[in-house]
């Protein structure tokens, strides 16, 4: 077991347009009955349009892509479900000129991809706010505390043996095919909760248990129940680069982690530098991908494009549901179908100023058995100070539970608890606001893909290898830090290169 200790901040931190028609009414009978016996004329399908690449899917991972060819001299359009760019990442305004994150938002160490886009696109980055005392509740009781120490130093030996564990499974692991060698397979035999019964000890409490769900939680969008060993640890593994190797601490925390910090004008401004001047077709889902010979047929809502090769940047659930002909191997295709989406919505709450700051809290909390809606609670203020926003994270188990409410019930019983945490003055929001991701159909939810157990050793082989003329980006994808933009950015400058950037 490792000698190292579970920071606090390790602990608490685990991102349309309508076509109009308009119809002519004739102006008399004769004229009618005249039209009715003239043969009609057959719609002529519009020509299909040429380009070098077509990428589906207009999030950060398929404008990385497209911003890549592009400045390489390739002809690129693409093509996005949504009415808007940015994926899993949007922005909520809550003044004006000041937005926060509604999904996707950190940033940290060893992202350097999504680090070095944000100068290159000239986009500022500033440290999220961690000052202060965290809330821990547990049994009815509200703690402050600051420090190393968790306010229950009973369960830390537990903790740090999980992590530890995680850490030591995860630098085994190859990052580019976790799912390889024979242990994969038995690792992903368990799954996170079975793995806790087996270990035994001090690890197999029910505190530490619920500790970890509330890190599995906010991560996944899924319960330890959901989430296998083998995919734990091989994002555990890709928390890091070519040259650090990837930890559990620095996956799951704040300060120092995966969440330290956030990006001016909110992580969607990232989607919109991208954009610029790109060839972008909004709602316009793709249906079918046709190949024959050297040449990719896309059909999409918003026309058909022919290319010399298709990049797919989008949820794999939505790329399953795509038509492909000739079809995709089985092999591919059962990995795709066995990656659900997890479910999580983000739950935001505006005030006037940040309140909890002048009573020395630093607005990050977490609970262990509250009951209410959310796990872990976060300051999402902007940087200039104003207005005061608190967000909490519903997922898994929690969204189940809450997710199909009306959502008065639902804002009720979050303010009570951000009250719980913070004080009396958080049942005094100006404004309210979620964003249910699992409810987004062109998301299909969030955070990122689960695969089911047995799926990675099984199948993960499959996860960027070209079906002919198609490849495949999205943050699933990465080696490193997938799930995360940076992760995004790493698939859209990968799958760059193999289609010639």
């Amino acid at each position: 077991m490792s000698d190292r200790a579970v920071t606090r901040r390790g602990l608490l931190g685990a991102g349309a347009g309508v076509a109009a028609g308009a119809a002519v009414l004739g102006a008399s009978a004769d004229a009618d009955a005249a039209k009715r016996r003239a043969p009609r004329k057959k719609k002529r399908k519009a020509a299909a349009k040429s380009v070098d690449v077509v990428v589906v899917g207009a999030g950060i991972s398929g404008l990385t892509t497209a911003r890549r060819l592009t400045a390489a001299g390739r002809s690129v359009v693409v093509l996005e479900a949504r009415n808007r760019v940015g994926g899993r990442t949007l922005n909520h305004d809550v003044a004006p000129g000041r937005a926060v994150e509604a999904g996707g938002e950190y940033v940290g160490p060893t992202q350097n991809h999504i680090t070095a886009l944000c100068k290159e696109l000239g986009i500022g980055i500033y440290e999220a706010y961690t000052k202060g005392d965290n809330s821990y509740i547990a049994d009815g009781r509200v703690q402050r505390y600051t420090g190393d120490i968790p306010p229950e130093p009973t369960q830390l030996l537990g903790l740090n043996e999980v992590l530890s564990s995680l850490d030591q499974i995860a630098a085994s692991l190859s990052v580019q095919n976790p799912g390889a060698g024979p242990a994969a397979a038995v690792w992903e035999s368990d799954t996170i909760a079975s793995w806790l019964r087996g270990k035994g000890g001090v690890v197999n409490t029910t505190r530490v248990q619920q500790l970890i769900e509330c890190l599995i939680e906010p991560s996944f969008g899924a319960g330890q129940q959901e989430v296998s060993l083998l995919l734990m640890a091989r994002f555990v593994a890709g928390a890091g680069d070519e040259n650090h190797v990837g930890t559990a601490e620095r996956m799951l925390g704040s300060k120092g982690g995966a969440q330290d910090s956030r990006i001016l004008g909110g992580s969607q401004v990232v989607s919109f530098g991208l954009a610029e001047g790109l060839k972008v077709v909004l709602n316009a889902p793709v249906r079918r991908i046709e190949q024959r010979g050297s040449t990719a047929t896309v059909v999409s809502d918003g026309g058909t494009w022919k290319a010399k090769n298709v990049v797919i940047a989008i949820p794999p659930p939505l790329a399953a549901a795509i038509d492909f002909d000739p079809v995709l191997p089985s092999e591919h295709r059962q990995l795709l179908q066995r990656s659900a989406m997890g479910a999580l919505m983000k739950i935001e709450a505006v005030y006037d100023k940040p309140f909890w700051r002048q009573d020395g809290l630093s607005g990050m909390a977490v609970a262990v058995d509250d009951g209410g809606p959310c796990r872990a609670l976060f300051d999402n203020t902007p940087p200039e100070g104003s207005p005061g926003v608190l967000f909490g994270f519903c997922g898994g188990v929690g969204w189940r539970q809450w997710s199909g409410r009306p959502v008065a019930q639902r804002r009720a019983a979050a303010l009570q608890q951000f009250a719980r945490y913070v004080g009396p003055q958080a049942l005094k929001a100006k404004d309210y606001f979620e964003q249910d991701w699992a409810r987004e159909p062109w998301s299909a939810g969030g955070p990122v893909a689960i695969p089911s157990p047995g799926t990675l050793s099984a199948f993960g082989g499959q996860m960027r290898k070209p079906h002919g003329l198609v490849h495949w980006g999205g943050t699933e994808t990465s080696d490193y830090w997938a799930g995360f933009m940076d992760g995004a950015v790493r698939a859209g400058e990968r799958v760059a290169r193999e289609v010639g950037a």
